[in-house]
């Protein structure tokens, strides 16, 4: 609602009426539904800008809204305008013209910046970005590695590339941000030793983290029906080292799917027998219960396949296997229950920090540089490279959060107290970007 204010000017009865309105965030996020890291992305940026820029007006310019998500948004969001569609859409422009800012949603390599630029070129108003990484070595693509690399090698690669390596396209959209805000500081410095000119890049974590959203109901009723008790069960969470994306949206199998399966297929095993091993040490050293549960649609048979099924009897029988797909939401509950969360997706983990509960957060090679993240805000004991990382060390780490969770939710706090401050940075930034034009 637009505000009036009154100004008298001199003794007369003459007055003026200068209307203000809400300044307009357009939120490009949402790029995707089968993973509940980036469902959680949008409420993540939504609550983080309704605590430290209530008077904002956001419309989100979602890229995919399906199994839960639309519903989610619609109930824990009610005013919240969506629009979808591709750039020509008349709903689309209708958006664009009403925006002050452009703001890009975390995501991995500045997911849409094609459509960042068109709204920059088309409009002339501000674009800016909300935590996202840039990973220049692993992958898929000339000079790229299928393979990956720990932490460590990505960055020490990243700060060895040619000054041009940059795609040109990418160097513009930056170029012309308002601001930059990298979720890891490998992005970062990658972007700093590339010259970008934006006159803001500075480490902004990964959105997820500011998501607030629990749908107690549900997770309250899971967990009574599966006799998982609060504090006394963990959360495990597994994954491939290369999403199959070509499965789970049907589509035709290409080259570099080849390679990808191929990797998959000579590592599930390895990654997860450690995995398991913690799970049985847990189980016999504390009598508790495991959630065997998932982050993507994939995960859901995944978790059964290589958490649940090898297990020894003796040991499967405290072992939950959910066997349905969940919103952020309903997850957030019940990881703020579980006594810990494990993960080889890197998104469950900040679900948990937020929902209060700590976390491992077991990282795979291919899983690009947003990892580092972990380093950057503090909870690098709870960052395993996963090829480094025994079973016996895993549980070795878990053990002492189970004997002694004061000292883990005090590690927690300081975790959260500096991502808080991060927030509230990227916040202000978007408040000078966004307002002044604005109250124009």
């Amino acid at each position: 609602m637009a505000i009036a204010r009154r100004v008298f000017l001199g003794t007369g009865a003459l007055s003026v009426w200068a209307q203000r309105r809400r300044p307009r965030i357009l939120l490009r996020s949402s790029w995707q539904s089968v993973n509940i890291g980036d469902v959680g992305h949008t409420p993540g940026a939504l609550s983080l800008l309704g605590r430290y820029y209530p008077e904002a007006e956001i419309t989100l310019w979602a890229g995919e809204l399906e199994h839960g998500a639309k519903e989610f948004l619609d109930h824990g969001y009610p005013e919240l305008k969506i629009v979808q569609g591709a750039v020509a859409s008349a709903e689309v422009k209708r958006a664009w013209a009403q925006a002050d800012l452009y703001l890009s949603g975390s995501g991995s390599g500045f997911p849409a910046s094609a459509h960042a630029l068109a709204f920059q070129k088309a409009t002339g108003k501000p674009v800016g970005v909300f935590g996202v990484s840039t990973d220049p070595v692993s992958g898929f693509g000339p000079g790229l590695i299928a393979e990956g690399g720990t932490l460590d090698e990505l960055r020490a690669k990243a700060m060895l590339l040619p000054p041009d390596t940059l795609p040109a396209d990418l160097r513009t959209v930056i170029d012309r941000s308002a601001f930059f805000f990298c979720r890891d500081t490998i992005s970062r410095d990658y972007l700093k030793a590339q010259g970008v000119r934006t006159p803001i890049l500075e480490f902004g974590p990964d959105a997820q983290l500011g998501m607030k959203d629990r749908d107690e109901v549900k997770g309250l009723a899971y967990m009574k029906a599966h006799g998982l008790e609060e504090r006394k069960f963990i959360c495990v969470v597994p994954r491939l080292r290369y999403t199959p994306y070509y499965r789970i949206r049907k589509t035709a199998r290409v080259a570099s799917d080849e390679v990808k399966d191929a990797i998959n297929g000579r590592t599930v095993e390895r990654d997860h027998a450690r995995l398991r091993e913690m799970i049985e040490a847990y189980v016999r050293k504390t009598g508790r219960k495991v959630l065997a549960c998932a982050e993507m649609t994939y995960q859901v048979e995944l978790a059964k396949q290589v958490l649940v099924d090898p297990l020894p009897a003796e040991v499967q029988k405290n072992v939950v296997w959910r066997d349905s797909f969940w919103m952020p939401d309903e997850a957030a509950s019940i990881y703020a229950r579980a006594e810990a969360v494990v993960s080889v997706e890197c998104h469950s983990p900040l679900i948990s920090y937020k929902s209060g509960t700590p976390a491992f957060y077991v990282r795979q090679p291919t899983d690009t540089c947003k990892g580092q993240m972990y380093r950057d805000f503090g909870a690098g004991e709870w960052l395993f490279e996963i090829d480094e990382a025994s079973g016996a060390a895993l549980w070795a780490k878990l053990e002492k959060i189970v004997n002694q969770p004061k000292q883990a939710q005090a590690q927690l706090r300081a975790i959260m107290a500096k991502v808080e401050g991060r927030q509230k940075r990227m916040v202000e930034v978007v408040k000078q970007s966004c307002g002044k034009r604005a109250a124009g």
